[in-house]
């Protein structure tokens, strides 16, 4: 990565405010203790290979090549965790190649039998993947991206120069050689069997049947296709037509034939088969780890000044108006005023042209829709109504029109009489901007790379209103926009020049009246720069690290003040609670006929019942608040609006923890639900994701150096995260980087080398990779050893995230109907909730019971052999609340007991944030749900929430259902037709609940 750090410095010239900000950060680094070493003798989805002369094979264990005696035995490690390699292939001379994700793209290398001589073959911004030495020897097969899609390729060793022999719109994966060396089997989107030649000439050999994928394909006796065809709960190894292994979890990477012997991976192992004999090849590897099972503490915020100002504007006549506390407010000459206030959502304000009215979305009427507020007379009005949410506005140049987005990412452009659709559903793109003239709107999108893998570069994505044209802009060669949301593009008031945030600083680049780059761009802040807004044309409003500031184009910068404070309210005075049982957290049993006395926010006894009552809850069951441990609040935070906290609450989701939300969204809900301004659970939680050289998700940080993670990290520590995640093109130099400098915990997608540089914990069962695939849990939803034994060692979360429990509605819905779902939820979530449940148990359903069952299985496993289990859902990309409770009710499906599985979601990921949740006990903050029924004995009586206190404050359901139970009946606007420019005109164009991919965050 030094070469990617020198480069950014050429690039940016900020070298010394770097160097300046990383001296701070070294200081108080979270470190994992040195542990003890882990003996594996299974793996999960593994690949292996076979020497020439068969002496030898080489596996990927844990992202890294080792090598065997082939007849088992012990293995040797030949790279490092550095390397984070995978996919060998052995060559002549047993010289091994690989790919390997070290420098941020995926490159191919070769090393020797001896671990030495390695060699880097490819470079570059593309991925180059999958590599397969040719029978002479000469020539290696492989799959890059560089030419649009995954393509087939030949590297010749000797010369290095490559030849692509497929090309757009193929996804190809996993090539392999005939014997003869003239032809190249491969699969096609995991659908299809083709074979090409090096002169190009293609030829399918096979179709995947309905409800089927393909994997892994390689030539086998006779040159018959020989692959693995994979369906939900079956997993099956065909040569031609006949299924040569059935009835195990077969890896799907490609088999190796001699003769009619085949080796292939399966079940944890390396097996031979011959003859319909089946042989067990054993191996043991070493690996060590780091024990992590301190706390850290999160904090309480107990008050202090406003940090949380999420995107502020900048009138014509220099007012900041922004969102903070859960209200709008107008900055003039240094006082700050309140201009809405209440339980709803306002939000995404934007100046008139002349200053004098502010546009923005407000929830108030049920969802998300525009109103017009008159800064003068204080009159405040919807205006033109839609069926759908209208979220981050933007006045027009003339005043007359505004821009916004739906929740499908679409934007509209609407004046008061009607409104027209201007692109195609986008996935999470940011807030939209006009040209000077009005002629063009411009906005961040995402492009990805290739259908195969979903990540791509944020950019600027131009829309022409008259050509109906979308002209997609890099900010820079392989750059992105920071995140798609507040960090540009803007245009400039003159319309000579857009914003935009890249690498945590504010460049500038002009352009001309539809958006085309005039020149090249020019940075304008060196410290870490968010939310910018034009104040006039020569100068920037941008937030830094929970400062509002102010840089000129020649970067003077002034701090604006605001004055902003808040506190935490006082906690309600002394209650007696009578219950007819309660759980503590930690008892086998209920506890019948007691009071529980709270005191300053607190619980302060637990007794046998005597005297007066203030609360009568003596049909119902006292629990712990649930915790729900990775959601994410502001991915459709907008959409939800206000009632997003409410549904929390309603079903007994008393604290939730964020992996990952937009920074000033996350920091401002956070400070509104502590200030007592925005009723919801407690909120820990982080602000973007710290990812790598390509992005998926708006809130993903790219970030490519060590000199840009420094930022990150001040970005973090200076706003106060309650941990951090790093995401799944970080590499492991950086990651491990990222956990020597941090304050507070850290978690990603990966088990190892996690384990071993200290991180604290694993997102979901296994999710979304950088592989394509998982080294923690298989596509049949199963694990081996070697996970088992890396989490209970460790002492590293698992956050199973059980997308699969959705598989549970075929035989009960009664989340889905019941009123808090139907009442708290909006409309098109709620509907789009519906056709999934009715879904499951038919053809179309999206989710499996075999699946299920095997992410439990390793999650009980864990769980029982003393490693840390913490229940999340991912929510909304799962249903939020009612998500927390099908994930219970999965776990003891198969296999929890209903306490271990209350224990998932109050005990283990309280400790987790270090705090004296998750019980009823003296001196527990008094979190408590209030449910009918015996959760102990029965899991769904804990989603049975008649009441819920948090921190001493006492909501019933119907008072968090009242808000919403009657929604006004609106005169919508009329919709006219669409522009050219809405037409769907690329594949990545969707919204993004479009395709549920599961553990994607």
């Amino acid at each position: 990565m030094e070469l990617s750090r020198r480069e950014l410095l050429t690039r940016t010239g900020q070298a010394a405010a770097v160097a300046t900000a990383a001296s701070a950060l070294t200081t108080g680094a979270a470190r994992a203790e040195p542990g003890s070493r882990v003996k594996l003798t299974q793996g999960t989805n593994i690949s292996v290979a076979r020497s020439r002369d068969g002496r030898w094979l080489a596996i990927d264990l844990v992202t890294a090549i080792w090598v065997l005696p082939a007849s088992g035995g012990e293995a040797r490690k030949l790279t490092d965790e550095l390397q984070d390699a995978t996919l060998p292939s052995f060559g002549p001379g047993n010289r091994i190649a690989f790919q390997s994700y070290r420098d941020g793209n995926y490159h191919l290398y070769v090393i020797g039998f001896d671990g030495r001589g390695l060699e880097q073959l490819t470079s570059g911004r593309y991925d180059h993947r999958e590599p397969a030495f040719s029978p002479d020897g000469k020539r290696i097969a492989f799959v890059s991206d560089r030419a649009g899609s995954y393509g087939v390729h030949v590297l010749d060793v000797a010369t290095n120069q490559i030849t692509q022999l497929t090309g757009v719109p193929d996804e190809a994966a996993a090539p392999q050689w005939s014997a003869d060396g003239t032809r190249i089997i491969f699969t096609v989107g995991n659908a299809a069997v083709d074979t090409v030649t090096l002169d190009g000439k293609r030829e399918r050999l096979v179709t995947a049947p309905a409800g089927t994928q393909l994997f892994g394909a390689a030539f086998g006796p006779g040159d018959q296709p020989c692959y693995t065809r994979m369906r939900p709960g079956q997993a099956d190894l065909v040569l031609g037509t006949t299924a040569v292994v059935s009835g195990q979890d077969v890896f799907g990477f490609a088999p190796v034939w001699d003769g009619d012997s085949v080796l292939y991976t399966a079940d944890g192992k390396i097996r031979s088969l011959t003859r319909g004999s089946t042989e067990d090849i054993p191996f043991e590897a070493t690996v060590p780890v780091r024990e992590n099972r301190g706390q850290h503490r999160a904090r309480n915020l107990t008050g202090g000044a406003v940090k949380g100002i999420a995107s502020p504007v900048v009138s014509s006549d220099g007012k900041i108006a922004f969102r903070a506390l859960n209200a709008l407010y107008l900055l003039s000459d240094g006082k700050a005023v309140k201009l809405t206030d209440g339980r709803y959502f306002d939000s995404d304000p934007d100046f008139s042209p002349d200053g004098g009215k502010l546009v923005y979305a407000s929830d108030r009427t049920g969802v998300a829709q525009l109103r017009i507020r008159d800064l003068a007379s204080g009159e405040d009005e919807l205006f033109a109504p839609a069926p759908h949410a209208q979220t981050t506005p933007r006045f027009s140049p003339d005043g007359t029109r505004v821009a916004y987005l739906d929740q499908d990412g679409q934007v509209w452009i609407t004046d008061r009489q009607a409104r027209r659709q201007v692109t195609p559903a986008l996935f999470q793109p940011g807030r939209p901007t006009w040209s000077k003239d009005g002629g063009t709107v411009a906005l961040a999108a995402v492009k990805p790379f290739s259908r195969r893998f979903r990540e791509g570069t944020s950019q600027v994505l131009s829309v022409d209103l008259a050509s109906g044209e979308l002209t997609y802009t890099e900010p820079m060669p392989f750059r992105s926009i920071a995140t798609r949301g507040d960090d540009g593009p803007v245009w400039s008031p003159d319309g000579r020049h857009l914003a935009f945030v890249v690498e945590s600083v504010a460049w500038v680049v002009p352009v001309d009246a539809r958006g085309t780059f005039r020149g090249e761009p020019r940075r304008v802040t060196n410290e870490v720069t968010d939310s910018l807004a034009w104040h006039g044309n020569d100068a920037l409003v941008y937030l830094n690290n929970g400062w509002l500031r102010k840089s000129t184009l020649d970067g003077r910068v002034t701090t604006i003040r605001h004055g902003l404070t808040w506190r935490r309210p006082k906690p309600p005075e002394r209650r007696v609670i009578r219950v007819g049982a309660c759980w503590d957290g930690e008892a086998h049993r209920l506890r019948r006929d007691v009071d529980i006395v709270v005191a300053n926010g607190r619980v302060e006894e637990v007794r046998p019942q005597r005297g007066r009552a203030d609360v009568d809850a003596s049909g119902l069951t006292a629990i712990p608040g649930l915790i729900d441990a990775h959601n994410h609040w502001h991915l459709r935070g907008r959409q939800w609006g206000a009632r997003q906290g409410n549904v929390w609450l309603a079903y007994g989701v008393t604290t939730v923890r964020s992996p990952g939300d937009p920074v000033y969204q996350m920091v401002e809900t956070r400070e509104a639900l502590a200030a007592g301004t925005l009723t919801g659970p407690r909120f820990y939680a982080t602000g973007e994701a710290v990812d790598g050289s390509r992005v998926y998700y708006n809130f993903m940080r790219p970030t490519l150096s060590r000199a840009q993670l420094d930022l990150e990290l001040r970005r973090a520590h200076e706003l106060g995260y309650d941990l951090l995640k790093t995401y799944v093109r970080l590499p492991v130099e950086l990651q491990r980087a990222a956990v020597q400098r941090s304050r507070v915990p850290l978690s990603s997608h990966y088990l190892y080398p996690a384990a071993n540089i200290g991180m604290h914990g694993m997102e979901h069962v296994g999710a979304t990779n950088r592989l394509g695939y998982s080294h923690t849990i298989t596509r049949q939803g199963r694990a081996y050893q070697d996970v088992v034994a890396l989490f209970t060692r460790s002492g590293m979360s698992i956050t199973p995230t059980l997308f699969q429990s959705r598989a549970l509605y075929d035989t009960d819905k009664s989340l889905v109907t019941d009123e808090r779902t139907r009442v708290l939820y909006p409309p098109w979530e709620y509907e789009r909730y519906v056709a999934d449940a009715n879904g499951q148990g038919t053809p179309s359903g999206t989710s499996s019971r075999a699946i299920l069952r095997g992410w439990v299985e390793l999650a009980l496993e864990v769980h029982r052999g003393g490693g840390f289990v913490i229940t999340g859902t991912d929510a909304p990309l799962d249903s939020p609340a009612t998500a927390t409770h099908m994930n219970l009710r999965a776990l003891v499906e198969y296999g929890f007991t209903p306490r271990e599985a209350l224990i998932t979601a109050t005990r283990n990921p309280a400790r987790w944030l270090g705090l004296p949740l998750g019980a009823i006990k003296p001196g527990a903050p008094a979190d408590i749900a209030f449910v009918e029924g015996d959760p102990l004995a029965d899991i769904k009586a804990a989603a049975a929430v008649r009441q819920v206190m948090v921190g001493g404050r006492l909501h019933s359901v119907p008072d968090l259902l009242e808000p919403y139970r009657q929604t006004p009946a609106l005169a919508m606007s009329a919709a006219l037709e669409p522009l050219r420019s809405a037409e769907k005109k690329h594949w990545w164009h969707e919204p993004e609940w479009a395709e549920r991919v599961c553990c994607d965050h």
